[in-house]
């Protein structure tokens, strides 16, 4: 799988929030995009996932065998980040479950199992509005690497996580992301002190 964009640029109003960008993304290597707050990374990471969309060039996505419009290339991504909201009335079973008939899971594990690997064992049946905020993060991750997708895409993945919250979103790094596109939008080095290679949004900037 291989993410390409080509003079990729991004505004609000007046305002160009990168510009000129040209990278490619590829399948089995891991990328961060760095950037103090308010800098666009965020919205870098957004229009890569197709979900703001870019005002010049392109953003293309080749699965090795076509290349598709970010209308069709949904199925391929999982995504995980602070401002994606999550059903608070459904349990984390059925959060789950019911994010599995949009995009499938990956079948070596049950829910019950990716549930008891984040640490939420005990809250398989409890509604999300009762959840604390480190809970919600936990399954937010589960949702994300979780999917049988091969873009895996993260903005801050360990907000509001204590330290054992880091080090399991450290583990599910380690042992789910096997051959898998990895994009970190982050300026805290321990979320993505692994990645091969280092975007500095700031490269981008342009009037």
């Amino acid at each position: 799988m291989q993410i390409i964009l080509t003079n990729t640029g991004k505004r609000y109003n007046r305002e160009w929030i990168f510009r000129h960008c040209n990278y490619t993304f590829t399948s089995g290597k891991s990328y961060a995009i760095t950037g103090s707050n308010g800098s666009g990374k965020s919205t870098l990471l957004q229009v890569i996932a197709g979900a703001t969309l870019h005002n010049e060039g392109t953003v293309e996505y080749n699965d090795g065998q076509r290349t598709t419009s970010n209308e069709q290339h949904y199925t391929n991504i999982s995504i995980a980040a602070p401002y994606l909201e999550l059903i608070e009335e459904m349990t984390a079973k059925e959060m789950l479950s019911f994010h599995s008939k949009f995009k499938p899971l990956i079948q070596s594990l049950s829910i019950e199992d990716m549930l008891k690997i984040v640490g939420l064992e005990n809250a398989v049946n409890k509604q999300l509005r009762y959840f604390s905020s480190g809970m919600k993060q936990r399954l937010k991750l589960a949702q994300a690497f979780f999917s049988n997708a091969p873009v895996l895409l993260l903005d801050e993945p360990t907000t509001n996580l204590d330290a054992d919250g880091i080090t399991l979103y450290q583990s599910l790094i380690s042992n789910y992301t096997k051959n898998k596109l990895v994009i970190i939008s982050s300026n805290v080095k321990e979320e993505y002190d692994f990645c091969e290679e280092v975007i500095k949004i700031s490269d981008y900037k342009s009037a």
